[in-house]
């Protein structure tokens, strides 16, 4: 990733998108260089693996993923209602399906809404969406292809494979911080091409950790991490190589050009605290 603008402007310009009560998912974000970047080869299939190095624990799963995503909460301490501020649990989670079911899904709904999490979506794409359809709505070829973890809705970004992850005080403007964010995906096919990016609030990489690719018919991968402090402020994900499109199909075993779409399920991440 080329060196960019540090983090703050970055957040400083999200705030001042907030502040006009802005719906525009599509706002380009570039985080900082990754000179610090630690990268952490995919897991095997169809086990779960949890490796604790120095200050961050890695959760990993494919297959039947219920008893890591269980574990990874615990990690991140009690559920939070979702209410405006800091509040006193240790974890915040989304599932899309309490959400409008939209193709142009605003990249701040979790942070101006009437359910707050403190978490504002950028993209380099155009935008996102959230569906019930399983995208079949997209592409018809599509049946089939992505299952979900919490039905009915999956997300993803439109017009690229990049979500950015900003975190702020729930229902405000100010920026914060979290220990950690894991997320479920459906249908990786690929080692490598779905990955977890944390940053500090220096734009500086902290952690790159890939998801275990598919192991069974349902399709389901998790990943998540953990750090000992406070210190991430933004996450990038990237899900898959290749985004959902009207004329774009997934390859992973057939003959020519290979393509792996990739879609999201449930976010589980810290509590967002004010940064010190």
């Amino acid at each position: 990733m080329r060196k960019t603008r540090g983090l703050a402007a970055v957040l400083f310009g999200l705030a001042n998108i907030l502040a006009a009560c802005s719906d525009n998912g599509g706002v380009m974000t570039s985080p900082g260089g990754g000179d610090a970047i630690t990268n952490v080869p995919a897991a095997s299939a169809d086990r779960k693996t949890v490796e604790v190095r120095d200050n961050v624990t890695i959760v990993r799963a494919s297959g039947d993923i219920r008893d890591a995503v269980e574990q990874y909460r615990k990690l991140l301490g009690d559920l939070n209602q979702n209410k405006d501020g800091e509040q006193p649990g240790n974890r915040r989670e989304i599932n899309w399906d309490g959400a409008p079911d939209n193709e142009d899904f605003p990249g701040n709904f979790f942070n101006v809404n009437a359910a707050p999490r403190g978490v504002v979506f950028t993209t380099p794409g155009t935008g996102f969406r959230n569906n019930s359809q399983k995208f079949i709505n997209v592409n018809p070829a599509y049946e089939g292809e992505f299952n979900t973890f919490s039905p009915p809705k999956l997300f993803v970004a439109k017009g690229s494979t990049i979500i950015d992850v900003h975190f702020f005080v729930a229902k405000s403007n100010t920026p914060a911080t979290v220990t950690g964010f894991g997320a479920v995906f459906s249908d990786v096919g690929r080692a490598h091409s779905t990955t977890i990016e944390y940053f500090d609030v220096n734009g500086q990489s902290l952690l790159k950790i890939a998801a275990p690719r598919r192991s069974d018919a349902n399709g389901l991968s998790f990943l998540g991490a953990n750090f000992d402090a406070r210190i991430v402020a933004l996450v990038r994900i990237t899900a898959g190589d290749t985004p959902l499109d009207a004329n774009t199909f997934d390859n992973v075993k057939g003959a020519g050009k290979k393509f792996d779409l990739v879609a999201t399920d449930d976010f589980i991440f810290g509590e967002p605290r004010a940064i010190n």
